[in-house]
């Protein structure tokens, strides 16, 4: 009976090491998805930034033009 307790309460130290490995995993794991969020919203601004700028170019050149 002892014995069978002392299994029991190793496999629960066990478990619970995997538990909190899993979770520091999981903590990464959705900092590298923000990043990748920020990242993904970073290139749109910029893009959009830079169609901005193209489409003040164009018109600036219509406006010479005519």
């Amino acid at each position: 009976m002892l014995s069978r307790l002392q299994e029991l309460r190793k496999e629960e130290e066990t478990l619970l090491r995997v538990r909190a490995a899993l979770s520091e995993q999981l903590t990464r794991l959705k900092t590298l998805g923000q990043m990748d969020n920020e990242a993904a919203i970073n290139q749109t601004e910029l893009h959009l930034s830079l169609q901005d700028h193209q489409e003040e170019e164009e018109e600036e050149e219509e406006e010479s033009d005519s």
